[in-house]
């Protein structure tokens, strides 16, 4: 079973006006900076889970996902990353929320 951070979670609206269905790219800024009504959705207050350089960030299709305690506890490390798949470069507005 795919991890939330893995799935676009869009209704059908918002996939009629999609521009584009490939995975891996990332969802209009609409959608892509989205709240989360998941009830697994917490946003973590440690430090410790928010600054691990172990997570890899980039396997979360959503922006919310990158702060959301669920994320951070269960998804996967950049030693779990698909071959051939590249790093996102930078990532400054990481911790802007």
């Amino acid at each position: 079973m795919a991890g939330c951070w893995e799935r676009r979670g869009c209704d059908e609206e918002m996939m009629s006006r999609c521009p584009h269905n490939v995975p891996g790219e990332p969802c209009p800024a609409d959608c892509h900076y989205a709240a989360c009504a998941r009830p697994t959705h917490v946003v973590c207050r440690d430090f410790a889970l928010l600054l691990n350089p172990e997570r890899d960030y980039d396997a979360a299709v959503k922006e919310v996902c990158r702060f959301c305690e669920h994320f951070l506890e269960r998804g996967p490390s950049v030693a779990e990353r698909p071959e051939g798949r590249v790093a996102r470069q930078g990532n400054p507005n990481r911790f802007l929320l």
